[in-house]
């Protein structure tokens, strides 16, 4: 039987870091400030605002939302992003995903300023997660690195196989994992032999967004089992990993909630601190 990852107690090691580096700021007179950009009225959405919102005051970072309604024009949207860089003094901004369809395009993540975009979903960060010359990570791939660092597990020679390849958590991970070392597989919706690519698998992450993806039949006795999919059913939060059935094959699995999700937060507000003290050097 597997054990469960304790991904609120590895968060919290993150946070009480970061509440310490900005206690050093706040003495040199510099205040980190996290502004999120909502379009609509996506109801998960709220939900992941109010922790990212309780969580920086916790740490002692300022925190601002601008609300846009659904219908607003990319163009309008673009204009309101830079405003918001020229006047908030910010050091940290995130674009809520997922964005109106319409939305949800290039030009509209790539108004975010790469100096403060904390999300690393611009082009420019993306560019430098390649080569290798980033100063922050994204924070959902990232905590998947926390935790196999949490468990000791080494990522270099392990084959990691990855479901789902979005541009919040699969593919920047993927590119990540490879820097690392590891042997990357991927799958998306077309993926025809998902299951023989996981029974292959050390490692197997999941970032989807739909319930039972993952079961107990494609994972191989001993893997580590991250789950960062996350999908609604009767209003109850579910990820996209079978727990009963795939805990009696993983050695380890990220529960939801309460795993991958509370890790991504601590590192949202880390890379806030981060851009902050990476500003100050600049001015």
């Amino acid at each position: 039987m597997g054990k469960l990852i304790d991904g609120l107690a590895i968060a919290e090691k993150i946070k009480k870091q970061t509440a310490l580096t900005v206690k050093k700021l706040k003495k040199k007179g510099i205040t980190p400030k996290l502004g999120v950009i909502l379009v609509g009225n996506d109801k998960p959405s709220e939900t992941y605002i109010r922790k990212k919102q309780q969580a920086a005051a916790t740490a002692g970072i300022e925190f601002i939302l601008k609300r846009f309604p659904a219908v607003i024009r990319a163009k309008k949207l673009i204009e309101e992003v830079k405003k918001i860089q020229a006047t908030e003094n910010l050091s940290g901004l995130i674009i809520q995903l997922p964005l109106p369809e319409k939305l949800y395009t290039p030009d509209v993540l790539n108004a975010v300023n790469p100096d403060i975009d904390v999300d690393c979903l611009t082009d420019t960060n993306i560019g430098k997660l390649v080569m290798r010359t980033n100063f922050i990570f994204p924070p959902t791939p990232y905590a998947v690195i926390q935790i196999l660092k949490e468990l000791d597990t080494k990522i270099s020679g392990k084959n990691i196989t990855i479901i789902g390849m979005g541009a919040l958590v699969g593919k920047p991970l993927a590119i990540i994992l490879a820097n690392e070392g590891a042997s990357v597989t991927t799958c998306n919706s077309r993926t025809k032999d998902t299951k023989a690519k996981c029974l292959r698998a050390d490692i197997i992450v999941t970032g989807v967004g739909k319930k039972n993806l993952l079961r107990g039949d494609m994972v191989k006795k001993g893997t580590v089992v991250i789950d960062t999919g996350i999908a609604f059913e009767n209003g109850k939060m579910y990820g996209d990993v079978n727990r009963d059935e795939v805990l009696k094959k993983a050695s380890y699995l990220t529960p939801t909630p309460g795993g991958v999700g509370p890790i991504t937060v601590a590192l949202l507000l880390a890379n806030t601190v981060a851009c902050a003290q990476r500003l100050k050097k600049y001015e």
